[in-house]
């Protein structure tokens, strides 16, 4: 098949679209599809990758929106021979072409929202992302031949703004660490790691907060956030951990490739004590890495408790705090144990191939008709 994928930025300081975009572009080109990758933002992606990446010129007004003037006519060129149109991500302006542009007959429209739909994430910037639907990306995603959502969650959340189209429940992927050496027991304190974009979603003031109250009766244990400041909200958080006077607290700037699977490897434990999330890709990178996670019920992770790899917790510091007590009350085999039981999961049903295989399903369908795949939801 002849497929596009279009997103706004595959930079590596943006949010999770940047990763996992091109990854499942690189799965369906392993697939043997002819793929083609369209953003405006993030350097250009090697065409060894399996897929052919083109990144187009940002217009200076208005810069915030990404328009680009370039992109709209590469699209309008291509979608009139490819046999699919897929867009990801939603609120700027190349969210909004591939809905403006003709396409081949029978050529489907996919949109994945990426979280963007989510009650918590409508709530925040409200009145810009009310004017955004009511002038241009409502009649889009109410025009898209199917909606992709990443798990239950986002799926209710479709519906429930009365998005009536087929839905493809399937989640992201994540990458497999082909081999993971042995965890060396350091001699400094265990690491609860949090890796992340900065931001007022991802509740990392939980995180200290929570910390604060359990750090005197955890010595042996430190906290370690890391990622890229987004709004301003490091200072925050600085401001915050100083303003607590909490020990054993770091912060970093973003890490990425083998220095942030080292991260992973390297913590005892994992946190993301998000407001919203409609998968949560650290949980998945985490688990991947043979490291149990906590996360809370804004992200979609119920299966932590299913598979015995980690917490799934309501929202607010006392559970938070009530959870990390007993994770770092775990001996290290122990948690050891829950980590490894993380990975094998990962491996089973979060590999890429399978993703694309699924993906690869919806397309057919849509394009060809017969019995919809298992994923699709029609009620």
């Amino acid at each position: 098949m002849r497929i596009v994928q279009v997103v706004t930025s595959v930079s590596a300081e943006a949010s999770g679209p940047s990763y996992t975009v091109p990854s499942l572009s690189r799965a369906l080109g392993r697939a043997g599809h002819d793929v083609q990758l369209l953003s405006v933002l993030g350097p250009a992606l090697d065409s060894a990758a399996g897929f052919s990446h083109r990144v187009f010129e940002r217009a200076r007004w208005p810069a915030r929106l990404c328009r680009s003037p370039q992109l709209f006519d590469a699209l309008a060129r291509v979608a009139l021979a490819s046999d699919v149109l897929h867009s990801h991500g939603l609120w700027m302006l190349p969210n909004v072409y591939p809905g403006w542009v003709r396409r081949a007959p029978g050529a489907p429209l996919v949109i994945s929202p990426r979280g963007t739909l989510s009650t918590w994430a409508l709530a925040h910037s409200r009145w810009r992302k009310r004017a955004a639907w009511a002038l241009a990306q409502g009649r889009v995603v109410r025009g898209a031949t199917c909606l992709h959502a990443t798990a239950e969650d986002e799926y209710h959340d479709l519906r429930r703004l009365g998005l009536r189209q087929p839905v493809c429940v399937i989640p992201n992927g994540v990458d497999i660490p082909p081999e993971l050496g042995e965890r060396v027991a350091s001699e400094g304190p265990r690491t609860i790691l949090y890796l992340g974009r900065l931001h007022i979603k991802k509740g990392i003031d939980r995180l200290l907060r929570a910390w604060a109250a359990l750090a005197p009766s955890r010595p042996d244990w430190c906290v370690s956030i890391v990622g890229p400041d987004d709004g301003g909200h490091a200072t925050e958080l600085r401001a915050l951990a100083r303003g607590l006077g909490v020990p054993r607290v770091t912060f970093a700037g973003p890490v990425y490739g083998a220095e942030k699977q080292a991260l992973y490897q390297r913590a005892a434990l994992h946190v993301l004590p998000s407001h919203s999330e409609n998968f949560g890709m650290t949980v998945a990178e985490a688990l991947a890495s043979g490291t149990p996670v906590i996360s809370t019920r804004g992200t979609p992770w119920s299966g932590l408790e299913r598979e015995g790899c980690g917490f799934w917790i309501e929202h607010g510091v006392e559970p938070l705090t009530v959870a990390l007590s007993a994770a770092t009350a775990m001996p290290r085999d122990a948690l050891a144990a829950l980590g490894a039981r993380g990975r094998a999961w990962m491996r089973r049903d979060y590999a890429w191939d399978s993703v694309g295989r699924q993906m690869t399903d919806v397309y057919h369908w849509l394009s060809r008709g017969g019995a919809a795949p298992a994923s699709i939801r029609l009620d």
